[in-house]
C-alpha cells in the first residue's frame, strides 16, 4: 500500500484545443488542394527537370525560392479569403463542426474538380497558349473543343454522384455528434488592415516571381496564381487596353492605351506603338485584283486538303509497305514542291489562306471559289468536316457553286459524334459517294470544273470504324493514346494517312474512267502537320516545327513552277497559273508563320528555302534561330541577329495591317 503512495502517476494524454483544431482547417485544405495539383504539374511540365517536351525548368535555388514563395503566398491568401467567405455563408453556423466539414468538401473537393477538368482539357490539346487556340482547334467552337477534351465525362459524373452520396452521408452520421460539440473559435480572423496587408504582400510577391522567366512560367500551371493574376490584371489595367502590371509581357505604358504590347504599330509617326523594332515603315499593297480570266484549253482543277497530314508521310514506309503509294506516283510523274509550310497550325486559318491567297482574309473578294466562277466553271465542295467551323465556308464563299456537301450536310453520317469520340468527321468513302451521286457520269462533265475535296481521316484520334487496315496492325483505342504509347499512336496515324492516300486513288480511278482525268489538274496538300509525341507533343498548333508546320504540296502534271518555299498562300497563285490564268506573282520570300492568332500570337516565325527559322516570343521576349538552337532575350541581341529579328517583327506588322486595310478588325 505505501509502496502505491509513492508510484509516479501516469502521464496525461496531451489533446489538442478546439481552437488547435479550428487551425488546422485551413492548412490541411491548402495542402489538400496544392499536393496534388504540384504532383500532376509536374508529372505534366516537369517543373523542376524539363520534362518531356518542356524546355523551361525550375532548377536553381534563386528560382525555386521564387516560385515557392509565389505559389504558397497565392495559394495561403485564395484559401483564407475562401474561408472568411464561407465562414459568413453559415451564419450562425460559423462556430460549428458544419462549417469546417464544408469548407473541406467544398473548398479542398472543388480545388481538386477544377484541376481535374484542367488537365483531363490539357491532355489533349497539350499546351495550348491560350483558349483560343484551343477554340481553333476544335473547328472555331470552344464549347465543343472543351467537350472533346472532357469525353470521358460519364466517368466524371459517376465520380460526381458518389462525391454527393459520400456528402450527404457523412452529414447524416456525424450531424448528431456535431449538435452536442461545443463551439469553434474563430482563429483565423484578420481586421481589414491585416487582411489589405495580406493581400498587397501577395500582390508584391507575384509581381516580383513574374520577373524570374522560369518561375513565371511554373506558377503560371497553378489555379490560385491564374485567379489571382487574373483579379490584379484587371485591377492594374489603368488604361483599359487589355495590358496591366500583371500581364506578361508587362504593359510598360500603363497609362497610355495606344502602347501596349501587341499594338497595331501605326506606320511613320515616329512612335513604337507594340515597344519592338521602332516605328514601323509599311511597304506592300492591300488593292484586291479581280478574278484573273483563264485562257486556253481550261481543264478541270481539283484540289484535295488532307487534315493534320505532314510533308513526310510522303515517301514514308512503315512495316515494309509504303504509306503513300498514290501520292508518291503523282509527285514522281508529276510536279511538288521542295518546301511547303503551313502558316498556323489550325484548320480554319489555313483553309482561309488556301483559298484566298491571304493570311488573314477578311472576305472573299478574292477566293478560287470566285475565281473559277467568274471564269465559266461549276464548283464543288465534298467535304469531310464542317466548314462551317471559324466561318470557313461564308468567308471563302464555298456556297457559291452549284454543289456543297460537307460534315454539316451529312451530319447523319458522321464517324462519331463530336462530344463522345472527338469526331466531326464524314469518312471519305461517303464523299466518293456523294461525288458518284452528282458528277459520276460524262454527261455532267460538259463544263470544266474545280473540286475541293476535304479528307478528316488524319484527324486525332486517326481510326473510325469505316477506315480500312491498309497497313497491318490493330488501331490503338483513345484511351491509350499518350506519350507512353507514341509508336502505336504513330502507326495508327500513318494508317489514317495511308488510308486517304487510297481515297485519292479510288477517286483518280473514277476520273479516269470517266474520261476527265486527261484534262484535269490535281493538287493535293495539307492543312498544317502533326506532331506525334516526336517534339513533345501530340497533335498541332503548339509550335513552330517541322512536324506541325510542313505539308505537301503536289499535282500530277509535270512543269508547275515551284518555288523553293511556299506557304498555303501562295497555292492559289500557283493553282491559277498552272490552270491558264495569269495573276499578279507573289515576290519571293521567307514564309511568315505565327502560333494563335495574328492579332496576339504566342509566337511568330519566319522559314527560309533551306528551313532555317527564326522565332520570336512574344510572351518572353525572346528569339530561337536554327543557326543558335537557343532562345536569347531580343534585348540582348545585336548585328545581324538583332537585324533579322527586327526583319520578321516588320513582317508580323505588315501582316496585320494587310488585314486592317482590307477591312479587318483585331482578333
Amino acid at each position: 500500500m505505501l509502496a502505491e503512495t509513492f508510484l509516479p502517476a501516469p502521464p496525461a494524454r496531451r489533446r489538442l484545443s478546439r481552437a488547435g483544431l479550428a487551425r488546422l482547417t485551413l492548412p490541411v485544405v491548402l495542402l489538400l488542394a496544392l499536393i496534388p495539383e504540384l504532383a500532376l504539374a509536374d508529372r505534366k511540365y516537369g517543373l523542376f527537370s524539363g520534362g518531356f517536351g518542356q524546355s523551361q525548368a525550375v532548377d536553381t535555388p534563386f528560382e525555386l525560392a521564387a516560385f515557392a514563395a509565389g505559389v504558397l503566398a497565392c495559394q495561403a491568401f485564395l484559401f483564407w479569403l475562401l474561408y472568411r467567405i464561407v465562414r459568413a455563408l453559415h451564419r450562425g453556423k460559423a462556430d460549428t463542426w458544419l462549417f469546417h466539414f464544408n469548407y473541406v468538401c467544398f473548398v479542398g473537393g472543388g480545388a481538386i474538380a477544377i484541376m481535374i477538368a484542367k488537365y483531363q482539357a490539357l491532355a489533349f490539346f497539350s499546351d495550348a497558349m491560350s483558349f483560343q487556340i484551343v477554340r481553333n482547334l476544335g473547328g472555331g467552337s470552344l464549347v465543343d473543343a472543351l467537350l472533346y477534351s472532357l469525353s470521358e465525362a460519364g466517368l466524371i459524373a459517376i465520380g460526381l454522384v458518389g462525391a454527393i452520396i459520400c456528402y450527404v452521408a457523412a452529414l447524416l452520421l456525424l450531424r448528431r455528434r456535431w449538435r452536442s460539440a461545443p463551439p469553434l473559435p474563430d482563429v483565423y480572423r484578420l481586421g481589414w488592415r491585416k487582411g489589405l496587408a495580406a493581400f498587397l504582400a501577395t500582390a508584391l510577391i507575384l509581381f516580383g516571381v513574374n520577373r524570374v522567366d522560369d518561375a513565371r512560367e511554373a506558377a503560371a500551371r497553378f489555379d490560385s496564381v491564374i485567379a489571382l493574376s487574373t483579379f490584379l490584371d484587371q485591377a492594374t489595367d489603368f488604361d483599359r487596353d487589355g495590358w496591366s502590371w500583371f500581364t506578361y509581357p508587362i504593359d510598360r505604358q500603363p497609362f497610355d492605351a495606344a502602347r501596349h504590347p501587341f499594338a497595331l504599330d501605326i506606320p511613320g509617326d515616329g512612335i513604337d506603338q507594340d515597344g519592338f523594332g521602332g516605328d514601323f515603315v509599311f511597304t506592300g499593297s492591300a488593292a484586291t485584283l479581280p478574278p484573273p480570266p483563264i485562257a486556253g484549253e481550261r481543264p478541270n482543277v481539283i484540289l484535295i486538303v488532307l487534315e493534320s497530314t505532314r510533308a513526310d508521310a510522303i515517301g514514308r514506309v512503315v512495316d515494309g509497305r509504303p504509306v503513300t503509294p498514290t501520292l508518291n506516283a503523282m509527285a514522281a510523274a508529276g510536279s511538288a514542291a521542295p518546301r511547303a509550310y503551313s502558316h498556323v497550325g489550325f484548320t480554319t486559318a489555313s483553309l482561309q489562306s488556301l483559298f484566298t491567297g491571304e493570311l488573314a482574309p477578311v472576305d472573299d473578294r478574292q477566293s478560287l471559289f470566285r475565281d473559277f466562277l467568274a471564269n465559266g466553271y461549276e464548283v464543288g465542295v465534298f467535304s469531310g468536316q464542317a466548314e462551317d467551323f471559324g466561318g470557313t465556308a461564308d468567308l471563302v464563299g464555298m456556297r457559291r457553286g452549284s454543289i456543297f456537301v460537307d460534315g454539316n450536310t451529312l451530319r447523319n453520317e458522321r464517324s462519331f459524334s463530336f462530344a463522345a469520340e472527338g469526331s466531326v468527321n464524314v469518312d471519305g468513302k461517303i464523299l466518293l459517294r456523294e461525288f458518284d451521286r452528282r458528277l459520276g457520269t460524262p454527261q455532267a462533265w460538259t463544263r470544266p470544273h474545280f473540286l475541293y475535296f476535304n479528307l478528316q481521316s488524319a484527324h486525332f484520334p486517326y481510326s473510325e470504324p469505316m477506315m480500312d487496315r491498309v497497313l497491318p496492325g490493330a488501331p490503338i483505342p483513345r484511351g491509350e493514346i499518350d506519350a507512353d504509347n507514341r509508336d502505336w499512336t504513330a502507326h495508327t496515324y500513318w494508317n489514317a494517312v495511308a488510308y486517304d492516300d487510297r481515297l485519292i486513288g479510288a477517286l483518280l480511278d473514277r476520273l479516269r474512267r470517266l474520261g476527265v482525268l486527261d484534262h484535269s489538274l490535281v493538287f493535293v496538300t495539307g492543312d498544317h502537320g502533326e506532331s506525334l509525341f516526336d517534339d513533345g507533343f501530340l497533335g498541332h498548333g503548339h509550335m513552330l516545327n517541322e512536324q506541325q508546320t510542313r505539308i505537301p504540296f503536289i499535282a500530277n502534271r509535270p512543269g508547275i513552277a515551284m518555288p523553293p518555299v511556299i506557304g498555303l498562300a501562295d497555292m492559289r497563285g500557283i493553282i491559277l497559273r498552272a490552270a491558264g490564268a495569269n495573276p499578279a506573282a507573289a515576290p519571293h520570300r521567307t514564309i511568315f508563320q505565327y502560333l494563335g492568332v495574328l492579332d496576339r500570337p504566342a509566337q511568330i516565325g519566319l522559314v527560309d528555302a533551306a528551313g532555317n527559322r527564326i522565332l520570336f516570343s512574344l510572351y518572353d521576349e525572346s528569339v530561337w534561330t536554327s543557326a543558335s538552337q537557343r532562345w536569347t532575350r531580343y534585348a540582348d541581341l545585336a548585328g545581324p541577329e538583332k537585324n533579322a529579328a527586327d526583319a520578321l517583327i516588320d513582317e508580323w506588322a505588315r501582316q496585320r495591317w494587310l488585314r486592317h486595310l482590307r477591312g479587318g478588325t483585331e482578333e
